[in-house]
């Protein structure tokens, strides 16, 4: 437009809260995901084990369902207890690294490829707020997975037993909560950085799960070759599962982790070691995410 015309007028309309500017990034791309009939499916299809539990909840408590079912001992079959909590989060956990290694690679990637970094920096539109609006997206899908559906059969258990036994076992609740924001934060960081570096997106999908099952095979052979158990270290399942463990019981430890997430006898790490290599994974990653996301890149 010729300045010269003097037919410019600066914009006088409403303006975006700063702090909710990076919700622009997650509205579209919610919108684009929902056109996905496999993504979908699949999620649809995760919550059909908290379904399961939520029924097994409901039908110990319900003598007539267990009189017409005939199991009027299915009570001492299958114990509401921390094993029970940890292998729903673990089965769930397990679903959300497979919805991250099929979304993730596609949030960063498609910006690089086309250059449209310096179209969302360009605006008053921080790195911070572009990697938090990206990374809000995989947060959301797997919340509605791991902790919300562990959290919602807690209350449900804890509504059929009483308050004493939401009292008794509060732990439970904390360790799913606490527990699953890890895994969380975990698979966004490595499924952002891995999409920032990896422009094709199903070779980063691929990468996803070589971090975590070819990492671990290595640490398996280091075992084996040094007869140590410091290559666990590189197992990013034992490490979460030895966390787990301490979040959901303490020092009164009566499981080996959650099922996908065990911690072999005998073989585990000093819970400081675990702690330490999961915030250096994630530092990593955010270092990885601080050289791609840039508005300009300098091609040597």
């Amino acid at each position: 437009m010729a300045v010269y015309k003097k037919t410019y007028r600066p914009y006088e309309g409403e303006l975006t809260s700063s702090w909710s500017r990076f919700l622009v990034i997650p509205r579209y791309a919610f919108a684009d995901l929902r056109s996905s009939r496999f993504l979908s499916l699949f999620f649809i299809g995760s919550f059909i084990y908290p379904l399961i539990c939520a029924l097994i909840i409901y039908v110990q408590h319900n003598a007539s369902a267990l009189g017409l079912l005939g199991v009027q001992g299915a009570r001492n079959l299958i114990s509401i207890n921390v094993t029970f909590f940890m292998n729903l989060l673990g089965w769930q956990s397990m679903l959300a690294l497979f919805l991250a290694a099929f979304v993730g690679p596609g949030q960063i990637s498609p910006d690089l490829a086309n250059n449209a970094l310096s179209l969302y920096l360009a605006r008053p539109f921080s790195r911070v707020e572009y990697v938090l609006g990206k990374m809000s997206v995989l947060v959301v899908l797997m919340s509605l997975m791991t902790w919300v559906p562990g959290l919602l059969c807690f209350g449900l258990q804890g509504y059929l037993e009483g308050w004493q036994w939401v009292r008794d076992n509060a732990r439970l609740a904390f360790g799913t909560f606490f527990s699953a924001w890890i895994w969380i934060l975990l698979l966004a960081l490595l499924a952002l950085a891995l999409s920032a570096w990896v422009k094709w997106k199903p070779a980063a999908g691929g990468l996803m799960f070589g971090v975590f099952f070819v990492a671990a095979a290595f640490g398996a052979v280091i075992n084996g070759v040094q007869r140590t158990r410091w290559g666990n270290l590189f197992n990013i399942s034992h490490l979460v599962g030895s966390v787990w463990v301490q979040l959901f019981e303490g020092s009164n430890k009566t499981t080996n982790g959650a099922v996908f997430f065990r911690v072999q006898a005998g073989e585990e790490l000093p819970l400081w070691c675990c702690w330490m290599a999961l915030g250096v994974l994630c530092l990593i990653c955010l270092y990885m995410l601080a050289r791609k996301i840039r508005g300009a890149e300098v091609v040597r």
